[in-house]
């Protein structure tokens, strides 16, 4: 028997900025992601006020889903797909973010979207926001400093769920909201950018800014779970999280109290708002010593109280660690630096692979909230090459998609409520961090390259028929290899 429950989810995710392409099509307007041109680890990504004729803009193609939607809905089906994380690109359904009025044509595509996953079994996991903000709000509001944000989200969400009503029954509100708590965030998360161009690890960092449009992104949150609670009572609404694992890197209890103080703003603030409806206690110290006032509008803690999820979810690809002694090593990673483990190994693009870290976190968050969760993104970004034979044997992205749910079953045994698996860009996709197709996490590889070539034709990966067994198995058989057929009960015994 397997330790994951029956009706566990199996599926991958994606996000619409990422990889549908069609980026004016049918009257779909610019989005933040539109306006920002491709980069590389070592090189950053630039965010522009407009386009320019001399810059490569990969979501404006990506790997074109858009027109490429049914055959990759096969795909994932082929591999037993239960479930399909994608995103709904706001811009699709109100060009500028301020029409009273939605863009049929937008509500058309993804009506075809969730009807081809219906017909393929495979229920749709939507975030309603992925970094998808429409650029016109960033131009007007600065993005989600502006509070008037808020009515425009909610006239989404409305739209959405009302057109969708019996077709999805699973929504996030937001991806990665805890950005928002980091620098970084000012660029996909928050989109505080307005009239900037330039490099995206340059944007100007108001952190009082930054946290005030958090709060506004709580409250939109908040509004949309509490309609959909009262209109739609069959939903399901979930938060979502990037869980920035860390530990204290030495015994010494000021690493310690550091590591404490990092997992308290980054990985908890956001959730204990979403999930408890208020929020904590350990925050306003925080804000006192930055000298962060937050703006709230009568009604506002209100709305947090009553608008809480029903379930969590986070993406996890790797950990960190925390240290006060100057000069350590500092690892990359996805905006969040930190200090390396010595312990570990680390990707091409230098994330930390610690497979047992996900099942610590699965541990720490069922603790905390004790409400059933979800792993909505997890997965190796690396350079693949086919081999002689013409195809990608990808085994290393077994090793670590396999390793990681070892300990997701282990995380279960350990009595975790854990209601599905979407490992991150289950078709290969222009990477949000660096705007790159090098960096490839699909089971399915695409012919698009970071120069715009390729004729977008899919191919299998060896991953992709590994997955399959994996799911036919509900978890059980996680072969070494894949022709190889063997039992995670069998491994548990041998000490992995």
């Amino acid at each position: 028997m397997s330790d994951f429950r029956n009706d566990f989810l199996w599926g991958g995710a994606c996000a619409a900025n990422q990889f549908e392409g069609a980026w004016d099509v049918d009257g779909k307007g610019p989005s933040v992601p539109d306006m920002c041109t491709n980069g590389s680890h070592t090189s950053p990504r630039w965010v522009t006020a407009t386009t320019l004729p001399d810059k490569l803009y990969p979501s404006h193609e990506a790997i074109d889903f858009y027109h490429h939607y049914e055959e990759d809905i096969a795909l994932f089906a082929e591999m037993g797909f239960k479930t399909f994380r994608t995103s709904i690109n706001w811009t699709r359904i109100f060009p500028t973010g301020m029409e009273t009025e939605p863009n049929e044509k937008g509500l058309e595509f993804y009506d075809k979207v969730f009807d081809c996953c219906k017909k393929h079994g495979i229920e749709p996991l939507v975030t309603i926001s992925h970094y998808e903000l429409p650029y016109a709000l960033v131009e007007k509001y600065n993005g989600w400093i502006g509070r008037e944000v808020i009515d425009c989200y909610l006239t989404y969400c409305k739209t959405i769920f009302e057109r969708y009503k019996d077709k999805v029954k699973y929504w996030l509100t937001f991806n990665e909201i805890n950005m928002g708590t980091l620098p970084h965030g000012n660029f996909l998360a928050i989109c505080q950018i307005k009239d900037y161009t330039g490099p995206v690890n340059e944007i100007p960092d108001n952190e009082e800014l930054r946290f005030q449009a958090l709060h506004h992104q709580f409250v939109a949150s908040a509004l949309a779970v509490r309609y959909a609670h009262e209109h739609y009572p069959q939903f399901k609404l979930g938060d979502m999280n990037l869980f920035a694992t860390c530990y204290p890197l030495t015994p010494d209890p000021e690493d310690v109290l550091a590591c404490q103080q990092r997992e308290q703003i980054v990985n908890w603030f956001c959730s204990d708002v979403q999930v408890r409806g208020a929020y904590p206690s350990y925050i306003r110290r925080f804000f006192s010593e930055h000298h962060i006032q937050i703006k709230m509008e009568p009604g506002d803690e209100e709305i947090l109280r009553e608008g809480t999820v029903d379930f969590y979810t986070f993406s996890y690809y790797m950990s960190n660690c925390v240290t006060t002694h100057p000069g350590e090593g500092k690892v990359a990673g996805n905006g969040l630096g930190g200090t390396a483990n010595p312990y570990l190994k680390a990707s091409d693009w230098g994330w930390q692979i610690d497979p047992k870290g996900l099942r610590y976190s699965l541990n720490q968050i069922w603790d905390r909230y004790q409400i059933p969760m979800m792993v909505v993104e997890n997965g190796l970004g690396a350079y693949d090459a086919k081999g002689e034979d013409g195809k990608i044997h990808d085994s290393y992205r077994i090793d670590y998609l396999r390793a990681h749910i070892q300990q997701m079953a282990e995380a279960v045994r350990d009595g975790v409520d854990l209601m599905g698996y979407t490992p991150w860009g289950c078709i290969d996709l222009v990477s949000a961090s660096t705007g790159e197709m090098a960096k490839r996490y699909g089971f399915i590889y695409v012919n698009k390259f970071d120069d715009g070539t390729g004729d977008l034709s899919r191919e299998r990966k060896d991953s992709f028929y590994w997955y399959k067994k994996v799911i036919a198995s509900n978890g059980k058989t996680l072969p070494d290899q894949v022709g190889e057929e063997k039992t995670f009960q069998l491994r548990i015994g041998h000490g992995s």
